[in-house]
């Protein structure tokens, strides 16, 4: 989500006043002398401006069609006409270098491998209506080559890390997956081993009461852990005990303070008893990796908080560290390819989001940087 969309407006606003005050400019400056190619030149170079703004709507693709169609119809018109013209498009060539970009960074393939060639080429048709086209031919054709190389690149670099991102959610899918095959296990053996033992064991009816009844609790909290993790694969040998949970954060905290700054961790009194122990497993995990953020990322933090307790929307975990400044924060968990940081966060968003819940990073209210997962718990968080 744009945290600053105002900028983002503005942005748009001063591209469009720029692109068209030059096309405007140079239509002024031409008007004393008005011809059909300089008409359709000046109204070419308009609309292509206006299409070069990265509004939401019209769609990308259509404006970057409507654009190429409109300039090489002026330009075929400027080259049909009797006599050349002095026909300036400067603003109308940058209009389609910036659509040239956009096209290359974020279309498909298939659209951007038509549209890019086509959008470039008429960048450097542009100066070729004029009378002397010269130096500008050139300098447009270099800035057309540059762009296009810098464009691909940068989406060949979007693409790595695209690829990088899924790489570690399928991980973090997968670690969900031997967790799910750890509690089942531990449960299952549980309630095999109580089964055979009553079996072989002369016990009276309340010996028995108590021996089927521990055998329900274990096949409900393992059946509730498999539907919170239904549809995770899991691969690779499992263990047998059970994962990390709450009653390991403390320990965490003290490994983590021993070489970095302290870290306090208030836990709510009687969740460690009650919580599942694979939602006690995601909430270790996530304070596990935000301590790791904070060791990468915030180098001037002096104190850590670590919170765990039920609200209204499930179980909520809070990381928060007093972190620096602006240059000194942790990426998003939807950080973009040029983003600083990991890929950490993005492990714990997936996390979060395969057991139904929702996972945030940004700066804290306070100052510093704040990690916030919400997992469902209570009534309603299965099924």
């Amino acid at each position: 989500m744009d945290r600053h969309p105002e900028r983002r407006t503005a942005a748009r606003l001063l591209l469009a006043t720029v692109l068209v005050l030059l096309v405007t400019a140079e239509g002024l400056t031409l008007a004393d002398r008005p011809t059909g190619p300089r008409a359709a030149v000046w109204t070419a170079g308009i609309l292509c401006c206006l299409c070069a703004v990265p509004w939401a709507r019209p769609p990308l693709a259509a404006r970057a069609w409507t654009a190429a169609g409109v300039s090489w119809a002026a330009t075929l018109y400027a080259f049909v006409s009797a006599h050349p013209q002095t026909v300036w498009g400067t603003g109308e060539a940058i209009a389609l270098l910036v659509l040239l970009t956009a096209v290359l960074l974020r279309l498909p393939a298939r659209p951007a491998a038509v549209l890019g060639p086509l959008l470039a080429l008429a960048c450097v048709a542009a100066p070729v209506r004029d009378a002397s086209p010269g130096r500008f031919t050139l300098l447009f054709s270099a800035l057309a080559a540059v762009v296009s190389a810098f464009s691909l690149l940068l989406r060949a670099q979007q693409a790595q890390r695209e690829r990088d991102v899924a790489a570690v959610r399928a991980a973090e899918r997968l670690d969900l997956a031997r967790e799910l095959h750890d509690l089942v296990a531990h449960h299952v053996t549980g309630i095999v081993v109580q089964a055979r033992a009553a079996s072989f064991t002369a016990v009276g009816a309340d010996a028995a009461a108590g021996t089927f009844t521990r055998i329900a609790d274990a096949g409900d909290e393992a059946l509730g852990a498999m539907r919170r993790l239904v549809r995770v694969l899991r691969e690779g040998e499992a263990r047998t005990a059970p994962p990390a949970g709450l009653a390991a954060l403390r320990d965490l905290a003290e490994t983590f303070s021993a070489t970095g700054p302290p870290v306090a961790v208030v836990v709510e009194p009687g969740l460690q008893e009650r919580l599942p122990a694979d939602l006690a497993a995601t909430a270790h995990h996530i304070v596990r990796e935000s301590l790791t953020n904070v060791r990468k990322h915030a180098a001037g933090a002096t104190s850590v908080q670590v919170g765990v307790r039920v609200v209204d929307g499930g179980l909520e975990v809070r990381v928060t560290d007093d972190g620096g400044g602006p240059t000194d924060q942790h990426p998003a968990p939807s950080a973009h390819p040029g983003d600083r940081g990991g890929f950490g966060l993005a492990g714990l968003e997936e996390r979060a989001t395969a057991l139904g819940g929702t996972l945030t990073a940004g700066p804290a209210a306070a100052g510093g940087w704040e990690v916030r997962a919400v997992l469902p718990y209570g009534q309603g968080a299965g099924g």
